[in-house]
């Protein structure tokens, strides 16, 4: 589909949704589901728990602020991981606020004590991925959650495969360093 029929279509779509059509939701949500599911889920380490809270709130998120979204800007999915970034950056920041507050009181410090090393290792890629800029999670993104080539990304982007190329190296550098700074 090109760019302007997806704008068209979601204009339409968007004006359906605001008019009260619930297939217009529908058909939004049974298109968008998968592939929002997978980024939240990315974005959260695979902590599955963390990734479900973050799925829900984005979705409530989006029928309160659907009036905000803009075809012509972005699609459907792109606007809504944006909302999902902003949900799982408050979530862990929630998440790392509480756990310090745990770790004062000695009595609910045990409570946490069964954490496996692998969650903790899943929490450490969620904050390491918030925290980083969004041009390098977005080739990180593309290259390891959408499994798409160097040519693909470049082609998608405008831009060539190897400026990608550089970018993804930089992008894995960034995370890297960042995630060992947790």
């Amino acid at each position: 589909m090109s760019e302007a029929d997806r704008v068209w279509r979601e204009r339409g779509l968007r004006e359906a949704v605001l008019a009260g059509d619930e297939r217009a939701w529908r058909i939004w949500y049974d298109e968008s589901f998968a592939a929002l599911d997978a980024y939240v889920a990315w974005r959260c380490g695979g902590l599955r728990d963390l990734a479900d809270e973050a799925l829900q709130e984005t979705w409530l998120v989006a029928v309160r602020r659907v009036r905000d979204f803009q075809p012509d800007r972005a699609s459907f999915l792109a606007w809504l991981r944006g909302i999902a970034s902003g949900v799982i950056r408050n979530r862990l920041r929630r998440r790392a606020r509480d756990h310090r507050v745990v770790s004062l009181n000695g009595d609910m410090a045990s409570a946490h004590a069964h954490d496996t090393a692998e969650r903790e290792r899943q929490e450490r890629v969620a904050i390491t991925l918030a925290r980083l800029p969004e041009h390098y999670e977005a080739v990180l993104r593309a290259k390891y959650l959408d499994g798409k080539s160097m040519t693909e990304i470049a082609a998608e982007w405008n831009d060539s495969p190897k400026a990608v190329e550089s970018l993804l190296t930089r992008a894995r550098e960034a995370f890297r360093q960042t995630y060992s700074e947790e």
